[in-house]
């Protein structure tokens, strides 16, 4: 693979174009230097705590304007899953409010009593009721799936607890494991082939976190680009059996790798 013929980078967020609300110096360049080329770019993020026109309005307020199609959610992907692939229509959902918004707006109808699943987001507003109310249901027999897999989001202060690891309370509690729809799931991989619509081989996956933005491009022609910005480390790579294609401190060096290709 080689980066000369990626024509679209899809770009993680959470500790690769900003970290919380703090947008690294180097990303407009980055992202003006990519449109200047030719290239094309996307967001994939698997923060379910918000929605796709959250995302959208948090990169306006940092100056950062794209068109709805570019921002792409495992939201999205969950939600497409369940329409598609299953008769699952009342849900029991553990998320934000934005998390709600998003599965009523596609014709979900939220029901905590007889719910034909149970949904669990990365939850800002988790409380004791909602986690006792979700382990009954799964421990009765109810589906359980994740819209996401991180254990950790990063913010500029430190890391917070995100869905991957509320789900091991659940887990901890039923002995029920969920199947998960971000990435690094194939449907997220599906569902970014889908969305881009170039050829896999002319894809690059752009993120922080080797056990999600990397892994999604596993076994794949996607290409696969980690950057050190945000949660992963040099010593974390050195130790992990998933290995990106390619390896940059920040985007900035990966815009000077691009910009020697010519």
């Amino acid at each position: 693979m080689s980066l000369q013929d990626i024509r679209c980078y899809v770009l993680d967020m959470d500790g690769t174009i900003y970290l919380s609300n703090r947008l690294f110096d180097f990303t407009k360049g980055f992202l003006d230097y990519l449109t200047g080329s030719g290239r094309r770019y996307c967001f994939f993020t698997n923060n379910s705590s918000r929605n796709a026109e959250f995302y959208c309005q948090k990169l306006a307020n940092m100056g950062i304007v794209i068109e709805p199609s570019q921002m792409l959610i495992s939201n999205q992907v969950m939600i497409r899953y369940l329409k598609e692939q299953t008769d699952y229509r009342r849900l029991y959902v553990l998320g934000t409010p934005y998390l709600l918004e998003d599965f009523e707006k596609a014709g979900f109808v939220l029901d905590a009593e007889k719910p034909d699943a149970v949904i669990l987001g990365f939850d800002m507003t988790l409380n004791y009721e909602k986690l006792t109310i979700a382990c009954t249901h799964v421990r009765n027999g109810v589906p359980f799936l994740g819209v996401n897999p991180d254990f950790n989001c990063p913010t500029d202060t430190g890391f917070l607890p995100d869905c991957g690891s509320m789900a091991k309370l659940i887990t901890a509690s039923t002995r029920v494991v969920p199947e998960f729809f971000g990435k690094p799931s194939k449907h997220t991989l599906h569902y970014i082939i889908e969305q881009v619509g170039l050829p896999p081989s002319q894809i690059a996956i752009v993120g922080d976190r080797l056990y999600t933005d990397i892994a999604v491009g596993q076994d794949s022609e996607l290409s696969t680009i980690l950057v050190l910005s945000g949660e992963t480390t040099r010593e974390d790579l050195a130790k992990s059996d998933i290995q990106p294609d390619y390896v940059f401190e920040d985007l900035s060096a990966l815009q000077r790798e691009l910009d020697g290709l010519g």
